[in-house]
């Protein structure tokens, strides 16, 4: 019965401060899914299991804090839009270890096929070695006429 009580009494607890509006307590777990029938990706993972407060975070291109556009080159671009996405999720009380999904938008598939190299380095600088899951998408152009990329991203935090 002692253990029941218990029980009983933290959850009366918990949703009191939730019915109040007050934060409780931030328990993230973030695992990879990585099935061995598929190859295993150095930078992402196929899928991303864990529980959490969801964050979604609108499409980001390489606009600046000031608004403009940091460059018209792809990587720099790029790196931008995963600093945007990363600054949201930060926002949310996440780090990047947070984000459990990436979907980027280009509008040249083959010049991001050419600058992978600089993208994986701008991907380990914002990313850390963290891996969610990633998909790219090549789209005919963005409402931004000077982005040629922009991500969105999901996170529990």
């Amino acid at each position: 019965m002692f253990c029941n009580d218990v029980i009983s009494l933290v959850l009366t607890e918990i949703l009191d401060a939730a019915h109040r509006g007050l934060e409780t307590w931030s328990v993230v777990r973030l695992s990879a899914v990585d099935p061995e029938s598929l190859p295993r990706d150095r930078q992402h993972a196929h899928g991303v299991k864990g529980w959490g407060d969801l964050v979604l975070v609108s499409a980001q291109t390489g606009r600046n804090r000031e608004g403009r556009m940091v460059s018209a080159d792809l990587v720099e671009q790029y790196a931008q839009a995963l600093d945007n996405v990363l600054d949201v999720v930060w926002a949310a009380g996440g780090k990047p270890e947070s984000v459990t999904r990436l979907t980027v938008y280009v509008t040249d598939a083959g010049l991001y096929r050419r600058r992978q190299k600089a993208l994986a380095e701008a991907w380990k600088r914002c990313l850390k070695g963290h891996r969610p899951a990633l998909t790219v998408l090549e789209v005919a152009g963005h409402v931004d006429e000077e982005a040629v990329v922009a991500i969105a991203g999901e996170a529990l935090v």
